[in-house]
């Protein structure tokens, strides 16, 4: 049975989440940065010890706040925020968050940090946990680092209780770790094994995105 895991890439402007996606869809990078617009829904699957799964992975663009929590027998703002607001559709309904941010940039941080608390607050009471895994990008640039790696680690993993990983989408360094650790956090039995091998499937093309 094929599963399909949803998966929402959140960060600030500039911090290379839009290229960490193409970095595993397409293994391809471009040094000329354009800014994320609107949101991108790609559709790959991938083969995890061999077992197909399909993702949805939602690229989205900076967002001034996460969609709000419910007021007691009234709508929830966030399910009126989606619906007016195409940007936010589907963010609430994921399985996991990637929050991305440059390990160069304090501001890029302390955005991710707001992000998070934000998921935090607007989880829909009775559901489960989703997961949250924090990246540092552009690895490749730790002379300029803002925030040394041990600090933001211990933060991360003992205090925020999420995943850390640092990548580079320039050199393409840990970014299918990054989605590997991504599948076994989301509840997949089968990808928790110690050594994970992942691959695409055929069905993986361009023409699956869409640009909502």
């Amino acid at each position: 049975m094929v599963a399909t895991f949803k998966i929402a890439v959140l960060g600030a402007q500039g911090v290379g989440k839009s290229a960490i996606v193409r970095q595993f869809l397409y293994n391809e990078f471009s040094e000329v940065c354009v800014p994320t617009t609107a949101r991108r829904v790609y559709l790959p699957a991938v083969v995890m010890n061999g077992h197909v799964h399909d993702l949805q992975i939602m690229d989205f663009p900076p967002i001034t706040a996460f969609p709000g929590r419910a007021e007691p027998g009234l709508i929830p703002l966030c399910t009126l925020q989606e619906w007016a607001d195409v940007c936010c559709r589907g963010l609430r309904s994921v399985h996991a968050y990637i929050l991305v941010y440059d390990i160069c940039c304090f501001d890029s941080f302390e955005y991710i940090k707001t992000i998070r608390q934000q998921i935090l607050e607007t989880r829909v009471i009775g559901t489960s946990e989703t997961p949250i895994i924090i990246v540092g990008n552009k690895r490749d640039l730790q002379r300029g680092r803002v925030i040394p790696r041990w600090n933001v680690s211990n933060l991360v993993k003992k205090t925020w209780k999420c995943g850390y990983i640092e990548c580079s989408a320039k050199y393409n360094w840990h970014i299918l770790l990054l989605f590997s650790e991504l599948l076994k956090s989301v509840g997949c039995a089968r990808c928790k094994h110690v050594h994970t091998t992942i691959r695409f499937q055929g069905a993986l093309r361009r023409n699956r995105c869409t640009i909502m």
